[in-house]
């Protein structure tokens, strides 16, 4: 790939009547829109006006092995990959049977999975953050390639598309570094049309995708006028024969008009004044009209394929108005896919079996999972080679299964997560992890945007099977940065799940759970109770369950019973806690030996209400304890909860305690000391309600 410029070929005379007609398609959806915009703009759109070229270009040369992933301006792309207007219009109209959503999300935005159709997972509208589970699917597929785990001679590709003012993205430079380091099979398509809403490629970017493509090496490049629907497809041939046969990146930077508005919502005719007419001059659909008529079509026959395309439409349209809208009893379904693990199973507590720390036992169930499961793999900053994990919690994993299968990433906390969505999409099964609880934030996008929302957007098509391993938690000086807890904030990211497990036993019984569950799940580990080194900490080493071991999600566990006559004097309270908050709790209530019932809640989401409900109803005082600081946190909300729920048999208030509210924990071991909870802490707060 030489040259940056590719020469018009000659196609088909077949081939361009169809361009021509789906093009003549797009263009009457988008007038259809405009005309009618009281009703078509009731939810925002975007058009394909002026990038119909290189759109169908793409379309009609994936096969229905490959994958894309699309942005949403791509609905002559979605056409040309056999979609109706008709379809299309129910998902621009928010009707029941839009294909992809069900009147979840907006127009052009595809989750598909259907026989003879490429596959196009659910992804976000945030635009340039397709490109990371795009990359991610690759990288599935290259991993299942290399494990012989495809089926059939097929060589799938990714195609990922791609606006150019997205290309300015952090999170499309990690899947440009992670593409060109590990050799993906996937197309970058940029298409290119100078502008983001009402700002100008000169103000937005130093260079173009294709210029900027340049510093990624072992990324081949290539430019095409996407307004020449030749050129167009000839480029688009090449890169994809070159993903395809090579398996390496490639980018295609396609220069368009945009000759419809930026979205609906915001009008053309506000900022692009002259500009409009200056683009107009590229339209592609007169250009692909001059080329059917040099080839010899008559001028009746391309008058025929317009007034087809326009009679579709109109008729399409009409059925889509007279379509019926969602159920609303159904606005709740498919928050999550079910599981399979519903029952606990196996041995927890198999005879004969040593004792093992909480980080063994974690490390132990990865090696069982990749062991039973050829398609899983294990990722993250310095979990591979000799190192296996700052903690060593992947100790020896990647000489025991390959580099291919458990490996170092750059520092990308994005890839990291949000690749866990390709990966899942092409039948790979990741588990994840970033390095500190801390450092997950650059990530929270992916997680939010991506991995949350995919299943219920795509009405269950398209969950996300992803194990994402965060070490958590304060001890002994670990500073600002390596100290956090986060699971409120995790908490109020609806589609996830959230296990923060106290010892050995439930760590590797969680941990298969959430690897056999087919939702995103983060697994927060207390780096403080991974060795039972801390004082207090000795019961988080347990007796190792069997390899056959699996804890539902979302089931807490009495860690400690109190006596039946204290709770019948009404000298009892229950402590609802988990981590290290186990240990804290569980110290400070030997002060008051039969008073006291600890719930290990072991699953903050989805949370195992109805047990939490009862242990205070049966004592009437409850405190929840929690590591992170208190204000506005998980543990405020459900002891607020409580206090409403459990109101007629409550004997005091619920209380709370928690850490200082401050932004961070402090270095200094004294400092620490004074924000975090501890034993004395606890113990202070039970003496108080007990005497409440």
């Amino acid at each position: 790939m030489s040259k940056e410029t590719l020469e018009a070929v000659k196609l088909d005379l077949e081939l361009l009547k169809k361009a021509y007609r789906l093009m003549i398609t797009a263009k009457t959806m988008a007038d259809t829109y405009e005309e009618n915009k009281a009703i078509c703009s009731k939810y925002v759109h975007s058009t394909s006006r002026g990038h119909e070229a290189i759109q169908l270009a793409a379309a009609l040369q994936l096969k229905p092995y490959d994958f894309a992933s699309l942005y949403y301006r791509d609905d002559s792309m979605l056409l040309g990959m056999g979609l109706q207007p008709y379809e299309l219009m129910l998902q621009l109209m928010a009707k029941a049977d839009d294909p992809f959503s069900g009147g979840r999300t907006y127009y052009g935005h595809p989750s598909l999975e259907r026989e003879g159709f490429p596959t196009i997972p659910h992804q976000s509208s945030a635009t340039g953050m397709q490109a990371i589970p795009a990359t991610g699917m690759a990288h599935g597929l290259a991993y299942l390639e290399g494990q012989g785990l495809l089926n059939g001679e097929e060589k799938p590709v990714v195609l990922c598309s791609l606006g150019d003012g997205s290309v300015t993205e952090g999170e499309v430079a990690e899947a440009f570094q992670m593409a060109v380091l590990k050799g993906l099979p996937i197309v970058y398509l940029v298409q290119d049309n100078d502008w983001g809403i009402s700002a100008t490629g000169k103000e937005m970017r130093a260079m173009d995708a294709f210029e900027y493509a340049a510093g990624f090496k072992g990324m081949e490049r290539l430019r095409v006028n996407g307004s020449d629907f030749e050129e167009s497809y000839e480029g688009m041939r090449v890169a994809i024969e070159y993903a395809r046969k090579v398996r390496r990146p490639v980018l295609v930077h396609a220069k368009v008009p945009l000759l419809g508005h930026h979205t609906s919502g915001v009008r053309r005719e506000w900022y692009r004044g002259e500009n409009l007419q200056q683009h107009s001059i590229d339209d592609p659909i007169p250009k692909l009209r001059e080329v059917l008529l040099a080839a010899g079509v008559a001028v009746d026959e391309v008058k025929l394929l317009e007034q087809d395309a326009m009679n579709t439409v109109a008729n399409d349209y009409q059925r889509a108005l007279n379509a019926p809208n969602p159920d609303p009893a159904t606005f709740d379904t498919h928050e999550f896919a079910p599981t399979p693990v519903t029952q606990e199973q196996g041995q927890r507590s198999p005879s004969g079996a040593d004792k093992a720390i909480m980080v063994d036992a974690a490390l132990h169930a990865v090696d069982e999972i990749l062991k039973a499961y050829p398609e899983a793999l294990f990722y993250g900053q310095d979990v591979g080679g000799e190192l296996g994990g700052v903690f060593r919690e992947a100790a020896l994993l990647a000489k025991k299964y390959g580099d291919a299968r458990v490996f170092n990433t750059p520092i990308q906390e994005a890839y990291i997560i949000g690749s866990t969505a390709g990966m899942s999409a092409v039948g790979a099964k990741a588990i994840v992890e970033i390095q500190f609880a801390d450092y997950i934030w650059p990530g929270i996008n992916q997680l939010v945007e991506e991995l949350s929302k995919s299943c219920y957007l795509s009405k269950g098509k398209f969950p996300i099977q992803s194990v994402i391993r965060v070490p958590i938690g304060a001890y002994g000086g670990g500073g600002p940065y390596h100290s956090g807890s986060i699971e409120s904030t995790l908490l109020n990211i609806r589609g996830i799940k959230v296990v923060y497990p106290s010892n050995a036993a439930d760590i590797k019984g969680l941990m298969k759970a959430a690897f056999l569950d087919p939702n995103p799940v983060v697994m927060l580990e207390h780096k403080g109770l991974y060795w039972s080194k801390v004082p207090g900490t000795e019961d988080a080493k347990t007796v190792e369950p069997d390899e056959n071991y699996v804890l539902p999600l979302g089931k807490a566990n009495i860690v400690q019973h109190a006596d039946e006559k204290e709770i019948i004097m009404g000298n009892s309270l229950a402590v609802i806690t988990y981590g290290m908050g186990i240990y804290w709790a569980k110290t400070a209530s030997k002060q008051y030996p039969g008073s006291v019932e600890i719930v290990d809640l072991r699953t903050l989401n989805p949370l195992d209400y109805e047990t939490v409900k009862a242990a205070v109803e049966r004592h009437g005082k409850a405190l929840v304890l929690t590591e992170e600081p208190l204000m506005n946190s998980f543990a405020e909300s459900l002891a607020g909860r409580l206090s409403k729920d459990c109101f007629q048999k409550l004997d005091a208030p619920i209380y709370t305690l928690g850490a200082a509210n401050l932004p961070a924990i402090p270095l200094n071991v004294g400092l620490e000391k004074m924000m975090l909870p501890n034993a004395e802490k606890v113990a202070a707060q039970i003496q108080e309600l007990l005497n409440y």
